[in-house]
């Protein structure tokens, strides 16, 4: 499976921006259900809660690092120089995960699950790498992985002023859009000619505040250790997102400079010789993906009512499909199970956010910062005149995309959720349309000798027609439910039925059931395809147009309410200023917090777990996947310690993208390496709480214990001790 589907947030927003569109929506039913969220707690007064001091988190900017907070908090004097070197020894791991160097001699930690692709990269002929694992046992025994690449962030510069001003210089939304991207462009070009770095622009606080960042980026990685995927992802889907967590998900690699030698570089983290204690503090630096934290009230209802339901809807629905696909074929079950990984893992994900927005707290403390914001807006004539107009004006904007978000939703396909039946009769409406254009004026694979290639290619080659149908079935459940059973359209498709029974109507009546029929409709031209009866062809034929017309609403609607979100972003930064976070980018960011457990399912979750609890999981479990062990765990050497940590929790605050973060101490010794977040976390994505929401990362010592006494691989346990290649 492509890994960067695998990196939880990052990967699951992914995921849904391509199964549900911007202008999304929910059925009627699923809409519908919302309206009860704020009545079951009708007995608690809502009006007493108020947001809380970190609701928007605690991902922190190295350009605006909260130096008297972290002395406040934790009697810490964070320095320039501890800053810098912290800064500099972080990467961003290439364009899906974080990592760190963690010796002199350019060696990466990251975690096994952001390695996976990697491993899959370096595997030779005979071996199975994911199933034993890899070992370098000498430095040249080190294996480069093509297009695999680091960043090192070198260069902070504030934009701010360029970007707004070239912003501000367009009179209408489109022109503030294109100057933005222009200038945008030419900060980046005129930098990286300058400096030969990669750099990029990046929007903080939603338009508040622009930086600009500049990455020395190593192209030359080489795998040195990954454990079996099996350690990697101890437990599987149950156990993700889950804590207690027993999982060795950890893997390391190794920088090469362009002489081809180990690299060497000051910046790096020392290895913790006892990890981290209870309630000390501890630091998370890394890239987390995206967060909502800063969207106005309307914009979170909107995400609520709307894209939430229809987006765990969806997925709900896929996860059934391919579950089915495995049971009944179990034969297929290796080539689809990370696919369903995949998907309910962004179901487990986006059912967590849900969760979240219909808690009546969590919103109402999201309701009580606004109020706040406000107020402090209004109480400046100045600021009034400028910002006091665009929380109504973004209301507008969501209540005008509600207006078409169900129809928009339900005529937009996608490859990742909708059957190929629906793609083919999208393909063949294309086809009809250009040829019904001159000949001069059609794209180049609708003309000439091409315009037969088209056709033979409308119809899949590998077509899985078990899956597909299942997929149909789905597609025509949700159709209907967000069309409505009474539309027109929907009966067109469904000839009034429902579930299988609207697929199969819709099949037994059209063309592309089968590539015959298929070749033999688009050979016959455009009339042939528009002008029949066929359900799902005409279904296609009003969904392409009104598409169209529905995309070119949301564009408007979208244009209007960025440049709202953005001054509303300057708004924000001259009211609080860098005391909260800006939302998360997959930029560098450090976020505090201590070793803590919390309380859950009626007990207690500890701080540490140990490699006692794995075995008690595989036991516990029948020693069956996916908590079962290779053979080398089985048989374990007699010096491996079992009472040693494996897992941490602590109330560092991140999300996807950190998946390969450093955790750190005071002294920026490595502690652990970030790779979870709990069930609890999920709401995170909108709304940081510390009650208990925890990182999960595997423990330093656990780390060291397995490298060195279970793997034997004495060469990485050395170099980590030392911070540099032991001979």
């Amino acid at each position: 499976m492509n890994n960067k589907l695998r990196v939880v947030f990052a990967r699951v927003l992914a995921i849904t921006a391509m199964i549900v569109l911007v202008g999304c929506a929910g059925s009627q039913d699923t809409m519908n259900t919302s309206k009860s969220s704020a009545s079951s707690t009708t007995w608690f007064n809502l009006d007493t809660v108020k947001a809380g001091k970190f609701d928007t988190g605690k991902m922190w900017t190295f350009d605006y690092p909260p130096k008297d907070y972290f002395k406040s908090e934790y009697n810490f004097n964070a320095s320039d120089e501890w800053l810098n070197k912290v800064r500099m020894a972080a990467l961003r791991f290439a364009t899906y995960c974080s990592a760190s160097f963690v010796s002199e001699d350019g060696l990466v930690m990251t975690n096994h699950h952001c390695a996976r692709e990697s491993v899959t990269e370096v595997t030779k002929e005979g071996e199975d790498l994911h199933k034993d694992g890899f070992i370098a046992a000498t430095l040249e025994d080190e294996r480069k992985v093509p297009g695999l690449f680091v960043d090192q962030l070198v260069l902070i510069m504030d934009v701010t002023a360029d970007m707004q001003e070239a912003i501000d210089k367009g009179a209408t939304n489109e022109e503030k859009i294109k100057n933005r991207e222009a200038k945008k462009k030419e900060l980046e070009t005129k930098y990286k000619g300058e400096t030969g770095l990669e750099v990029s622009v990046v929007t903080l606080y939603n338009g508040g505040k622009y930086s600009l960042y500049g990455y020395k980026r190593y192209n030359d990685v080489r795998l040195v250790f990954a454990p079996e995927t099996q350690l990697g992802f101890f437990g599987g889907d149950p156990d993700n997102f889950t804590y207690p967590r027993y999982a060795l998900d950890c893997s390391f690699f190794r920088v090469y400079d362009e002489e081809g030698k180990p690299l060497k570089t000051e910046n790096y983290y020392k290895w913790s010789q006892n990890g981290a204690a209870p309630g000390e503090p501890v630091f998370v630096v890394g890239n987390p993906g995206t967060t909502t934290r800063l969207r106005t009230v309307a914009q979170l209802e909107y995400q609520r009512d709307i894209q939430g339901p229809v987006t765990v809807q969806m997925l709900n629905g896929l996860t059934k499909v391919y579950s089915e696909i495995i049971k009944e074929n179990p034969e297929r079950e290796f080539e689809l199970q990370d696919r369903l990984f995949s998907i309910s893992n962004s179901e487990k994900a986006w059912t967590g956010i849900l969760g979240g927005l219909r808690d009546p707290i969590l919103m109402q403390k999201k309701r009580d910062f606004e109020k706040s914001f406000k107020a402090a807006v209004m109480a400046k004539p100045d600021l009034a005149k400028k910002y006091g107009h665009l929380w109504g004006e973004i209301q507008n904007s969501r209540n005008d995309a509600r207006k078409i978000a169900l129809e928009n939703t339900a005529y937009n396909l996608n490859p990742n959720s909708s059957s190929q039946y629906l793609l083919i009769a999208k393909k063949l409406v294309d086809l009809a349309n250009q040829l019904n254009l001159p000949e001069d004026k059609r794209d180049a694979k609708y003309k000439g000798e091409m315009l037969a290639q088209t056709i033979a290619g409308i119809f899949p080659a590998n077509f899985d027609e078990k899956l597909q149908y299942k997929l149909f079935v789905l597609n025509m459940e949700m159709i209907s439910g967000l069309l409505g059973e009474g539309h027109p359209l929907t009966k067109t498709l469904t000839g009034g039925k429902k579930g299988r029974d609207a697929a199969d109507y819709a099949l037994a009546n059209s063309a592309v059931a089968k590539k015959e029929s298929v070749v033999k409709m688009a050979e016959a031209g455009a009339n042939a395809i528009l002008n029949n009866s066929d359900p799902v062809i005409q279904y296609m034929k009003v969904a392409a147009e009104k598409s169209k017309e529905y995309s070119e609403k949301l564009k408007q609607i979208t244009q209007a309410e960025n440049d709202n979100v953005q001054q509303l972003g300057r708004a924000l930064f001259e009211v609080y200023g860098t005391s909260i976070p800006p939302d998360a980018t997959f930029t560098l960011r450090i976020s505090d917090g201590v070793v803590e457990g919390y309380k859950y399912n009626g007990t207690v979750a500890p701080e540490f777990t140990t490699f006692y609890g794995l075995y008690d999981r595989w036991a516990s479990f029948g020693k069956k996947f996916p908590w079962s062990l290779p053979e080398r765990w089985i048989n374990r050497p007699a010096e491996f310690d079992l009472e040693t940590p494996i897992n941490f929790v602590s109330t560092n605050d991140i999300i996807g993208g950190n998946s390969g973060s450093p955790v750190i101490n005071a002294k920026a010794e490595v502690v652990g390496l970030a790779f979870d977040g709990n069930i609890e976390s999920l709401p995170g994505q909108f709304i940081f709480t510390t009650e208990s929401n925890r990182t999960v990362s595997v423990h330093s010592e656990g780390m060291i214990e397995a490298i060195q006494d279970l793997y034997q691989f004495k060469r990485l346990s050395k170099e980590l001790d030392a911070g540099k290649i032991v001979k």
